[in-house]
């Protein structure tokens, strides 16, 4: 559910960007392409959603060592 939030709330706000930047556009390009990051970044999570990579992921049990004899010269 938290995601969807999310996802919702930064589709609202990269709107918000581009309806401003629509309605009063920069003065230069610096200002342009200063807008164009976060924007940028809003859409990518409002498209693609947060990153899962933050919740730990279970790690494997190591392999079970053989107990069985070892071979000749070793």
């Amino acid at each position: 559910m938290s995601s969807l939030v999310i996802r919702l709330v930064c589709g609202l706000l990269f709107s918000a960007i581009v309806l401003g930047a629509v309605v009063r556009p920069p003065d230069n390009l610096t200002q342009g392409l200063g807008m164009l990051l976060p924007a940028a970044m809003l859409l990518s999570v409002a498209l693609k959603g947060p990153r899962r990579s933050i919740i730990p992921k279970k790690k494997r049990a190591p392999a079970p060592v053989p107990t069985g004899e070892l071979p000749p010269g070793v």
